[in-house]
């Protein structure tokens, strides 16, 4: 605010005047700028989010800012969160002041104009805070609509005994790894080098991330569609060979069988993001000391390439009546120290903040890994993201149309290069049925 402006339009003028005039100008600077002022009063804001435990980062922000009270709720992950979130929207009513969403999902909520421009609070402060491609995804120009939260970069995970018990060096290019894929199955049928699920459309994404595909440019309501782009026919027919040759699994993920395989050596490797490996000591405890950890192959040796798998962001929506306050609890509860190291050590949120990813805490060895420091190859790894990368605004739709198209292609129905054509083309239909225009 102008205070030499405020004071030069004052002079003069009687006390009781000067006072309504400050308050007028005050009132007049918030409203330019497009923000609402912060409350006097004590204030409560509810939080959808579906991270366990986070009630320990909560009470340290409340404490710290003792007139704004969270009320965390989770409400379902994924889907489940984001129905309920995309009926009180429409409806005006009964959505949460903040609430987290997976980078994925955000632009349809962005293009809804269904979030608040975090910008007018002072979100552009913290930019530099977080790693460059995490922030491309929750802004556009000078806009903030979300503060990143948590990531997912890419790794290989492997089994070291297996790999070298047939001889197998961790592969560095993705063409080593479809040999060895061959290899190790035709030495032992009973193992795949790794499982490739028709329904797992996000993860099918991260690799598409990796190769320098670029599905989508949206501007607006404007968007460019190429989900059959030359890199994404790449990774499609590279899968569809794997897939043809029997080296690799085609069964479901995410399931018992899916975790026992895992366990039990029937799966030698797990393309996955930088969450999975506290997730697999969970679900696979006994291989406690064989899992190991690598940089994805690359498509070219030598290049040093990335994508991301989930992650998520905090956003306020339109129906917050204290916008001030929860752009204050988002930007704190992902850039202050304490809070930081709550979500990625205790609560093992991957880091989208720098500092997080610089700790040297953050970095110590992992006994269930052999006693590999594995955070690392993800550090890296999240260095390496395409920042370009963007998503659709109806990414639910991509998706299910995407998992239809590739479940037919494993089933032997299409080929793998056709089930990109046939998703490009239903993903445009739909798109300018939704009152988009689809330009080349």
């Amino acid at each position: 605010m102008n205070r030499g402006l405020l004071f030069c339009r004052a002079r003069g003028m009687a006390k009781a005047g000067l006072l309504l005039l400050l308050a007028l100008s005050i009132s007049s600077y918030l409203v330019a700028c497009g923000g609402t002022p912060a409350s006097s009063g004590p204030v409560t804001l509810t939080f959808w989010s579906w991270v366990p435990n986070l009630q320990q980062a909560i009470d340290l922000f409340e404490k710290s800012h003792p007139n704004i009270k969270i009320k965390w709720q989770n409400v379902g992950s994924g889907g489940t969160e984001y129905t309920k979130l995309t009926t009180a929207l429409k409806a005006g009513s009964g959505a949460p002041d903040v609430v987290q969403i997976e980078y994925a999902y955000l632009p349809q909520y962005i293009l809804s104009g269904k979030l608040v421009d975090l910008s007018q609070y002072g979100a552009n402060d913290v930019k530099d805070q977080f790693v460059a491609w995490t922030w491309a995804q929750v802004s556009s120009g000078g806009k903030v609509y979300a503060i990143p939260q948590d990531t997912g970069p890419m790794g290989l995970l492997y089994r070291e005994d297996i790999f070298k018990k047939y001889n197998l060096p961790v592969p560095t290019t993705w063409d080593q790894y479809a040999q060895e894929a061959i290899q190790l199955h035709q030495a032992n049928p009973k193992i795949f080098i790794t499982d490739f699920s028709a329904s797992d459309g996000p993860w099918f994404f991260s690799l598409l991330w990796q190769a320098g595909s670029q599905p989508f440019v949206v501007n607006g309501t404007t968007i460019k569609i190429h989900l059959d782009d030359a890199a994404a026919l790449k990774v499609a027919n590279y899968w569809g060979n794997l897939v043809k040759s029997g080296a690799v699994s085609t069964a479901a993920d995410w399931n018992n069988d899916w975790y026992a395989a895992l366990q039990n050596g029937t799966l030698a490797t797990w393309i996955t993001a930088a969450w999975a490996p506290s997730d697999l000591e969970g679900f696979a405890p006994k291989s406690a000391g064989l899992w190991r950890v690598a940089p994805l192959p690359q498509w070219s040796a030598g290049e040093q390439a990335s994508a991301n798998w989930g992650g998520s962001t905090d956003a306020v929506t339109t129906q917050c009546q204290h916008p001030a306050e929860a752009a204050e609890f988002v930007k704190w509860l992902n850039t202050n120290p304490e809070s930081v190291k709550i979500l990625t050590q205790k609560l093992y949120l991957f880091p989208s903040q720098k500092s997080a990813l610089q700790d040297p805490s953050f970095d110590t060895a992992n006994s269930f890994y052999g006693g590999q420091q594995v955070n690392r190859i993800f550090v890296e790894s999240a260095q390496q993201v395409n920042t370009s990368f963007q998503w659709s605004p109806f990414q639910d739709y991509v998706f299910s149309q995407l998992q239809n198209q590739l479940a037919e292609a494993v089933n032997g129905k299409i080929s793998f290069e056709q089930a990109m054509h046939n998703t490009q083309n239903a993903v445009v239909t739909y798109a300018r049925s939704q009152g988009f225009t689809v330009i080349s």
